[in-house]
């Protein structure tokens, strides 16, 4: 790890992802659930009985998958499969047994937990052969011979997160116990968590930020508390009843978060509040920062092949809104040409994630792999394999990366490329909206023209005259049409895809 030396004062040593259990002081409480509490040594113990419980069930190097919501069983047994030497295959609890079985067939998986209410959804087939099922209660005994903190290489897999699958059927993300571990060690360091901060962990373990959420919480020797809400309203209680310093979140919860009552004490218990998985729109960040002028706010910017690359320094978060940051501790960020040469400063170029917390591509699929885990561009100082994230950014004079768009979602209006994103927050902006989403649909004269699916108060004219005001005639929405609500994805982002997909229309000007 001699090339991590220029991130002083930080242990860029990976260790066994089971280890973050003795980050903590034994008598110190690391997680607080409707089962009651566990210390750091109530902890160890637990996670090496689950681990040998699950040792009785699968071998080495087989993949465990899990269907639940968010019980002590589902919060322990990553680190359980690690102890192990098991791959945990985590599966999100609001998919339908159809992705479940596909998410099953692909991994491979040797054993799925679940609960009795979800296995009896199960079909025939959905189970692949050689594909056990035990239920988590039979997992949550004390074991008489439990098993101690692993041991061996950190480049060993511990993980397959499988992605939401909104561009296609969902593929696993190749996670190492040195991934997991140096990403918890990094979110740690730069959040400022400390051992007395409390998570309220309200997003999916299935996903790479919610998995974080108690990773980075246990390596930092702080106490979790996971949480399924239904509203929003059910966070700011929880924050209440459980002294909750610390919430992660993707816009659309925070958007949720951000309209929902905050009696004024409970705001004020937040100390830190970091946003991923999306642009923050810049109205939102400005509420959040009205609701919680003492927490400090992190944008950060990530995806699952990397886990996470890059956050803003909240003491810029209210001169910056718009900036995804800098690079974070063991990332390297390169903005690259189509060529591979880097983009000069304000010109917009591929963001390309180099380090140790780059995944080992996708599991059994070469294809999709060499696509997106290539050499890095010749400019790096890490080198190696880094993930070409298809994300198109800008890096500012102020060295500040700034997010443009996805390039297969921009939208091309008479030669003009435009990001949705740029639209959205205009949208945003206006008063009008509280949610939006912009895509392209096809237009005979323009080759694509801007239709704008809108959340918000049905106040179409303001919108526009807003549209009129701040956006050159290109950027005009050709249609605006207002909903009710807008799907998400199982991960909490809104589903882009599925909301294009179901207001498409045919050509205009034909």
């Amino acid at each position: 790890m001699q090339a991590l030396s220029f991130w002083s004062g930080l242990d860029a040593t990976p260790r066994r992802l089971d280890h973050l259990v003795l980050r903590g002081a034994p008598g110190d409480v690391a997680l607080l659930d409707r089962s009651g509490t566990l210390d750091f040594a109530g902890l160890d113990a637990a996670v090496g009985a689950l681990a040998a419980h699950l040792a009785e069930h699968a071998e080495p190097g087989d993949r465990v998958a899990s269907w639940l919501p968010k019980t002590r069983v589902a919060c322990l047994i990553a680190l359980a499969c690690a102890r192990a030497g098991l791959m945990h295959v985590p599966v999100n609890p609001l998919l339908k047994r159809a992705q479940l079985a596909h998410i099953l067939a692909d991994s491979g998986a040797r054993l799925l937990v679940t609960q009795p209410a979800r296995a009896a959804l199960l079909e025939p087939g959905d189970r692949p052969d050689g594909c056990d099922l035990i239920v988590e209660e039979r997992l949550g005994e004390p074991h008489a011979r439990p098993l101690p903190p692993s041991t061996g290489p950190t480049d060993t897999l511990a993980a397959l997160l499988y992605t939401s699958g909104s561009t296609g059927r969902p593929k696993g993300v190749m996670l190492s116990h040195a991934n997991l571990w140096l990403g918890a060690v990094a979110v740690a360091h730069y959040l400022r968590l400390s051992a007395s901060d409390r998570t309220l962990a309200v997003l999916p373990l299935s996903f790479d930020a919610g998995l974080n959420q108690l990773l980075s919480t246990w390596a930092a020797g702080g106490s979790a508390t996971p949480l399924d809400y239904l509203v929003a309203g059910d966070v700011a209680k929880a924050v209440g009843r459980h002294g909750v310093t610390v919430i992660a979140g993707v816009p659309p919860l925070w958007m949720q978060i951000a309209e929902a009552r905050w009696p004024a004490e409970t705001a004020a218990r937040l100390r830190i509040l970091s946003a991923t998985g999306g642009r923050m729109p810049v109205p939102l960040v400005r509420r959040l920062r009205a609701l919680f002028p003492q927490a400090s706010l992190h944008l950060m910017y990530g995806l699952t092949e990397a886990f996470r690359s890059t956050s803003l320094d909240p003491a810029l978060v209210d001169a910056h809104p718009e900036s995804i940051g800098r690079a974070i501790p063991f990332a390297e960020i390169l903005v690259a040409r189509p060529d591979g040469r880097l983009a000069a400063p304000g010109e917009a170029g591929e963001l390309v994630h180099a380090g140790p917390l780059v995944a080992q591509g996708y599991w059994r699929d070469a294809e999709r792999t060499a696509l997106r885990f290539r050499p890095a561009p010749a400019s790096s100082r890490l080198g190696g394999i880094a993930v070409w994230s298809g994300d198109s950014v800008v890096r500012g004079a102020d060295g500040l990366l700034r997010f443009v768009g996805r390039d297969d979602e921009m939208i091309k209006v008479s030669g003009n490329r435009i990001s949705p994103t740029e639209i959205e927050e205009a949208a945003i902006a206006s008063g009008a909206a509280s949610e939006a989403v912009a895509f392209g649909v096809p237009d005979a004269r323009m080759g694509q023209a801007i239709r704008l699916v809108v959340r918000g108060a049905r106040d179409e004219a303001r919108l526009r005259a807003h549209f009129r005001a701040e956006l050159p005639n290109f950027q005009q929405p050709r249609d605006i049409l207002w909903v009710d609500t807008l799907p998400r994805t199982p991960n909490g982002k809104l589903d882009r895809v599925a909301i294009a997909k179901a207001h498409a229309a045919p050509e205009h000007g034909a």
